[in-house]
């Protein structure tokens, strides 16, 4: 039957909508409405509005669109000029001391981890565990947080005027960007869990499980970080046994500036095999994280679904919105403002986000008005 103009919005409407049709997929609406219907440019009419329904858009899957292409920190050569922060818990159990909280802070150059327990993540706590670090290591240029109240707090903010660090953060939920942290505390969450099983001394164990990852090599550097920081290996337990099996004596001994000059020139050769391990390392991540990566790119004032970090169920929608672009920040990251209450803008990684196509006030008005073609089916 050939439909004329005023009954099409009800058609797609019941074809789509309704939980007998159960919002599926333009392909299957299309089909849905050809067995008994047609019009000219049924498809395209079909297509547009399922891609502008509501509903559609907020509940599709959280990787339904591409991601954006990995762009690697820079390299670092100066130890402890460029640090990363991060919080790990609460944990589930305190320490004996009632400890529930770790602050994790790891070198970009060298990897180097230091690791300090926390009674509570109140601003100048973070502050005074992060002073007690650098008077051990010096102050950073820059560091680089999520943007977890601890770290912009006026009192943080202060601190780094003071010691003039540069304090840079992460775009919320998107771990990437902080992902040295990231994969340190996955690491040593995992060393707690296998060492301490039930036990409340965590805290105890702490200094030893830092140990045991600062003595061997990482995999993007080729050394370890007490190689890269101190310019030689550490005596861990498996030297002792070797020594004294060995019999090994004290070697005497060496002049003070003696020292000095090789540890420089230690250093410097490390430095330069380190930067050469790291590029091969990044190229290879990156050709494999851009295997299926689409630049994609919002305007301002255009509208945008946001990702749910976290849902309590599977059931609940996985995008919330619509959000209106306020500005771009650097090519990745966008600041962004509910369309419901513009009074707080929020910041969000480009993976996070995904353009909200909206529907004419009048269904009939998509017949009319053709919504832009796709330029790039890979991107949208």
């Amino acid at each position: 039957m050939v439909v004329p103009q005023g009954p099409r919005q009800e058609l797609l409407r019941l074809a789509h909508d309704i939980p007998l049709a159960g919002h599926l997929g333009q392909t299957k609406t299309r089909h849905r409405l050809a067995r008994a219907f047609f019009w000219p440019r049924l498809s395209e009419d079909t297509r547009d509005y399922c891609r502008t329904c509501p509903v559609c858009q907020k509940t599709g899957k959280a990787g339904d669109h591409p991601k954006a292409p990995l762009r690697p920190m820079p390299i670092i050569q100066e130890p402890f000029s460029w640090v990363a922060v991060d919080i790990i818990g609460p944990l589930p159990r305190p320490s004996a001391t009632g400890k529930r909280y770790i602050l994790t802070v790891v070198d970009y150059a060298t990897r180097y981890p230091e690791a300090v327990a926390l009674a509570n993540i109140q601003a100048g706590t973070v502050a005074d565990a992060l002073l007690r670090v650098f008077t051990r290591v010096g102050f950073p240029r820059e560091i680089l947080s999520d943007q977890g109240t601890q770290f912009t707090a006026e009192l943080t903010q202060q601190l780094w005027r003071l010691c003039g660090v540069r304090a840079l953060h992460s775009a919320p939920y998107h771990p990437q960007t902080n992902g040295l942290c990231e994969r340190f505390n996955g690491t040593l969450k995992q060393l707690i869990r296998a060492f301490v099983h039930e036990s409340r001394d965590w805290e105890k164990y702490l200094p030893h499980l830092l140990f045991a990852y600062r003595e061997v090599p990482q995999e993007s550097t080729g050394y370890s970080p007490f190689e890269l920081l101190y310019g030689r290996q550490v005596r861990g337990p498996l030297d002792l046994v070797r020594a004294q099996w060995e019999g090994v004596q004290e070697e005497d001994g060496v002049p003070v500036l003696d020292y000095v000059l090789k540890l420089r020139e230690r250093l410097a050769e490390l430095a330069g095999f380190v930067q050469e391990n790291m590029e091969t390392a990044q190229a290879q991540q990156k050709a494999w994280y851009d295997r299926a990566a689409c630049s994609r790119s919002f305007l301002v004032g255009q509208k945008v679904l946001v990702l749910k970090p976290q849902r309590q169920n599977k059931l609940q929608a996985a995008w919330q919105g619509p959000y209106k672009v306020v500005t771009q920040l650097g090519d990745t990251t966008y600041v962004v403002v509910s369309c419901a209450d513009t009074r707080i803008q929020r910041t969000f990684h480009v993976n996070m986000l995904k353009a909200y196509h909206e529907r004419p006030e009048t269904v009939d008005a998509i017949c009319v008005r053709r919504l832009p073609r796709r330029r790039n089916h890979s991107c949208w």
